[in-house]
Parts: C-alpha cells; sequence; structure tokens
C-alpha cells in the first residue's frame, strides 16, 4: 500500500473505528452546525488555528467555534483547575481542537495538558504514524499507531519533599486504567483492521507498577484471539524502532513511555509538525491536539506550519461523523504538500503560513 493510501485508510478510522465500545462517540447531526470547543493556545496557537479555520470554512464544514483561552486558575483549597468557561464549554460540546500550550518551568504551575487530561478523564491518547507521501524521510512505509495512558503513571502529580534536597514522585497504575487502555487498544485493532498489539513496559524492573499493567494486558489479549498479542521492554523496542519501523503495528503502553515512544515514531515520519493526535476521554468527551510546541520565537510571523493541527481537526471531523469534509481536507492538504510548490520551512519550502493555508483553501475549492 502506498504511503499516502496508507495514511489516507488509518487516519479514517483512527479515532472513530476505536471509540464505539469504551468511548461514547459525539452524536451525529446530518443537518445544522455541530459546535466544537476550540483552545487555541501559545506562542503559535492562534496562527496555526486561525488556518484551520479558514480552511474549514473554504469546505463548508458545519462547524460552530465556541473559542476559549485555558490557563490554570486556584479554586478552592488552592485546587488548580482550568477556567469555568472553558470547561462548560467543553461538557456542551464534548468536542474540543486544541493548540499548543505552554507550561512555565520549575514555577509550581501544573502542565495544561495534564490538567486537561485529568478535568475530562482522557484516558486514551491515539497519535497515527505514517509515511506522508511527498514527504522525504529516512524511512518509508512506517504504519503504526501509539495508544498512551493518558492519566496516571508517573504523570499522576504525586510528588512531594522527603528531606531537603531529597524529592520522591509516586508512580500510580492502577488495574481499572491498565484494563481500560488495553480494551481500548485491542478494540481498536479489532475495528479497523490491525493485525497486532503490542505491549510497552520495564516490568523487569518495575514488577509491582509495570508488571499489574502487563497482567491487565494479557487478560484482555484472550479476549481477542483474532489479534495477535506480543509484550516487550522498552528499550527493546526504541531499538528495533529504529532499526525497522514496519515490524510494529499497535503499540499500548502507560503514561510516561507513551509520551517518550510517541515522539520518537513521529520522528520516524517527518516529526510532530506533521504528526496529529486524539485523546478520548469518558462521557464521550475528545480533545484533539498539535503536539508539537509553542514555538515562541516564531510566533506572530507567518511561519507556523499548521498541518499537525489540521490533520487532527480532520481525525475531529471523522469522530464527528463528517467523513466527507474530513476527506475533502485532507486530500487537499495532502496535495499541496506532494507539490511541494508551497511549503512552509519546516516542511522544506520557504512559503508563510498564510500562502501555504491558501493554497489549501484553493484545492479544496477545485474539489467543488
Amino acid at each position: 500500500m502506498a504511503a499516502g493510501s496508507a495514511w489516507r485508510s488509518l487516519v479514517s478510522h483512527v479515532v472513530g473505528g476505536a471509540a464505539r465500545r469504551h468511548a461514547p462517540r459525539a452524536p451525529f447531526f446530518s443537518r445544522g452546525l455541530q459546535t466544537v470547543t476550540l483552545i487555541p493556545g501559545d506562542g503559535i496557537g492562534p496562527e496555526i488555528s486561525s488556518a484551520v479555520m479558514q480552511i474549514f470554512d473554504a469546505a463548508k464544514a458545519p462547524i460552530r467555534w465556541e473559542e476559549r483561552n485555558v490557563t490554570a486558575i486556584k479554586g478552592p483549597g488552592g485546587r488548580w483547575m482550568i477556567p469555568p468557561d472553558a470547561k462548560e464549554s467543553m461538557d456542551r460540546s464534548k468536542i474540543g481542537l486544541k493548540g499548543p500550550l505552554k507550561t512555565p518551568i520549575a514555577a509550581g504551575h501544573p502542565s495544561m495538558n495534564l490538567l486537561l487530561r485529568k478535568t475530562f478523564d482522557l484516558y486514551a491518547n491515539v497519535r497515527p504514524c505514517v509515511s506522508i507521501e511527498g514527504y522525504k524521510t529516512p524511512y518509508t512505509d512506517v504504519d503504526l499507531v501509539t495508544i498512551r495512558e493518558n492519566t496516571e503513571g508517573e504523570y499522576s502529580g504525586i510528588e512531594h519533599v522527603i528531606v531537603d534536597g531529597v524529592v520522591q514522585s509516586i508512580k500510580l497504575i492502577t488495574e481499572n486504567a491498565s484494563r481500560r487502555i488495553a480494551e481500548y487498544a485491542f478494540e481498536y485493532a479489532r475495528n479497523n483492521q490491525r493485525s497486532s498489539v503490542t505491549a510497552v513496559h520495564k516490568a523487569n524492573i518495575m514488577r509491582m507498577s509495570d508488571g499489574l499493567f502487563l497482567r491487565k494486558c494479557r487478560e484482555v489479549a484472550e479476549n481477542y484471539k483474532d489479534i495477535k498479542f506480543t509484550e516487550m521492554y522498552l528499550d527493546t523496542v526504541c531499538l528495533n524502532m529504529v532499526q525497522d519501523p514496519t515490524q510494529f503495528d499497535i503499540l499500548v503502553m502507560p503514561n510516561l513511555y507513551g509520551d517518550i515512544l510517541s515522539d520518537l515514531c513521529a520522528g520516524l515520519i517527518g516529526g510532530l509538525g506533521v504528526t496529529p493526535s486524539g485523546n478520548i476521554g469518558a462521557n464521550g468527551v475528545a480533545i484533539f491536539e498539535s503536539v508539537h510546541g509553542t514555538a515562541p520565537d516564531i510566533a506572530g510571523m507567518d511561519l507556523a506550519n499548521p498541518t499537525a493541527l489540521l490533520l487532527s481537526a480532520v481525525m475531529m471531523l471523522r469522530h464527528m461523523g463528517l467523513h466527507d469534509h474530513g476527506n475533502k481536507i485532507q486530500t487537499a492538504c495532502f496535495d499541496t504538500i506532494r507539490d511541494k510548490k508551497v511549503l512552509t520551512k519546516d516542511l522544506g519550502g520557504n512559503s508563510k503560513c498564510s500562502e501555504f493555508t491558501a493554497d489549501i483553501c484553493r484545492r479544496i475549492q477545485d474539489l467543488d
């Protein structure tokens, strides 16, 4: 299968097909506008968000944007929380699109991404990594999916000072969360005709925590005999990944490992600037996002690449049942990249974000 075709096939199911059992899909409306909570983010976030909105307008996507800013505030008892208007918007719409958010380092401020995941119980991060036709990288025919447990592990935020100069950070692994993400991964594989699931762990060292995660994966695998199940140490996966990524299909793993490995996989296809991401939560909530940084050095200079956020928005459209609009936008985006005439600097060109956006809009109009 050609790389471009593989990407199209994967993203057409990447969220919707996997969400049937464990995360109810957003309601599908055949007519009328659907509200999406838009969190533009920081740095280049507003620019790439604006680009996505322009492209959606060109495609006549029936989306009404409800823009909300997200910064951490302290609520009752000094607990960090997102602004009430942002939470209320997400509670109503159930669907969000988010640009990059900055988090001050070592300032006592929580990660905004982590806070969003905990607020809406966004337990599964789904990230497809598939080679893009026309975009040359050292690897070809990459076609894999990382599924990351998104709510606990080392990112539980449980830290304290034992004595001066000694800090303890607690890795939390629970049976329920481990089973839930394992079931999600296998259900995803079955619904998307994927052949295998690999559990990534370090149970040889962290025998209790990773051991619990691995046991739940093994138990769930017994109910999916049609899917090949393997288990592999994290370091071994990294070694094998850079040697031959085509040997992997779906990888499921705890939070920290997923954070690291999903970025490694993004590097195989050209980086975070072309990698979409979806976060599936309980109660039908889902937030789609670009996972690259805020790039403050180029903010406001019309140099940003909106591809990652745009492809995440395509995932969002499919999740909402708006497949025709998603197909149209995706086709136009890939045609622009393949033709190599109007590309931002990180894609190998010298065009501005606005020019790249305009070319995609023009191609969408030509498809009508």
